[in-house]
């Protein structure tokens, strides 16, 4: 099962590389943007996988980075725009500040919230997440609850052109590749070790002398600063920058996108991302073809409801398939225990 689930992954990570080759020749450009928000939200799952699969801080905050790293674009734009600072759309400007911004107030959020456990902790991530999204709504210079539309986007120099959408996939994939390699070393160094042996046993640890506190509160940062590129390059992908993307329920989003492909997992968060945006996609439409079938030409409205449909199947994953996608890519099939 090994080789099939490390072979699945290649095809489906090479599958990703080929999407704008692909998309061009059948003159489906739709494509590329459909799929370039799935990279965008797998690095955001993936940001979120390293403390809540890793180790096991269940954030429900984490679409406050993902807006703060929008906004970074967002009010770029807008001093640009208005007060003639071209400066503040360089591109390169734009990525520092959205991995440094919610970096650190994550690890502002972190260092209040981690003293907490269990609900508590579910509880204050949710809190300061919705403090944020009120905060920017009450923003009514940087567009409000309107939100921002961009008519300028990050300035690289000549280097990759946002405006394109295929650079800014490929901009997008070779993060995301970047950011799995990172993931991968911190997971398997000394610092990724005992974060997930502060999962297991955290008194345990704590007794034979590691600070378990800082080794979470840092990897609390660094979740931060990963979804912040997230929401750069969502900004970017939308040319728009909405409150609404800080709401909590993009963080049940990608709590959803990381149980469905597989917590504690490299590749997991990917594969769920895609997972779940393909559902989001093609689900209604499936939904809306088989009322049709069955129940004639009124079921205009029957594919709003997919998430009655993809209610029941995120259980059965969760019931049947240990590890989420990447449980069953390994053969883990049956109840959790």
């Amino acid at each position: 099962m090994a080789s099939f689930r490390y072979g699945f992954i290649l095809l489906v990570m090479l599958a990703l590389a080929a999407v704008p080759t692909v998309a061009i020749a059948i003159d489906e450009p739709f494509y590329v943007s459909l799929f370039t928000r799935m990279l965008v939200m797998a690095i955001a799952a993936c940001s979120l996988n390293l403390v809540l699969g890793y180790g096991g801080m269940v954030s429900f905050g984490h679409a406050a980075y993902l807006g703060l790293g929008a906004y970074v674009v967002g009010i770029g734009f807008y001093h640009a725009s208005n007060d003639g600072m071209e400066w503040a759309l360089n591109g390169w400007m734009h990525l520092a500040l959205a991995i440094t911004i919610p970096g650190l107030v994550a690890l502002l959020i972190g260092a209040i919230s981690l003293r907490t456990r269990g609900v508590y902790f579910i509880m204050i991530t949710l809190a300061f997440s919705q403090m944020l999204y009120y905060f920017f709504i009450g923003l009514e210079r940087y567009g409000g609850d309107d939100g921002l539309s961009l008519w300028f986007l990050s300035d690289f120099g000549g280097v990759m052109d946002m405006n394109d959408d295929v650079d800014l996939y490929y901009l997008s994939y070779g993060l995301l590749l970047v950011i799995l390699f990172l993931l991968y070393r911190l997971v398997n160094s000394r610092f990724g070790m005992v974060l997930k042996g502060a999962k297991s046993n955290e008194r345990r640890l704590m007794a034979v002398g590691f600070p378990t506190y800082r080794y979470r509160l840092v990897a609390f940062g660094i979740s931060g600063a990963i979804c912040g590129i997230a929401g750069f390059l969502m900004a970017n992908q939308s040319e728009f920058v909405s409150t609404a993307e800080m709401h909590w329920v993009h963080s049940g989003d990608l709590i959803v996108m990381v149980v469905l492909g597989g917590m504690g997992t490299l590749f997991g968060p990917v594969l769920g991302a895609v997972g779940f945006l393909m559902l989001e996609q093609y689900l209604p439409e499936l939904i809306r073809g088989g009322c049709e079938v069955i129940g004639g030409n009124n079921c205009g409205i029957a594919g709003e409801y997919w998430k009655i449909v993809f209610g029941p199947l995120l259980i059965m994953v969760v019931l049947f398939a240990r590890g989420g996608i990447d449980g069953l890519l390994q053969g883990k099939v049956g109840r959790n225990g």
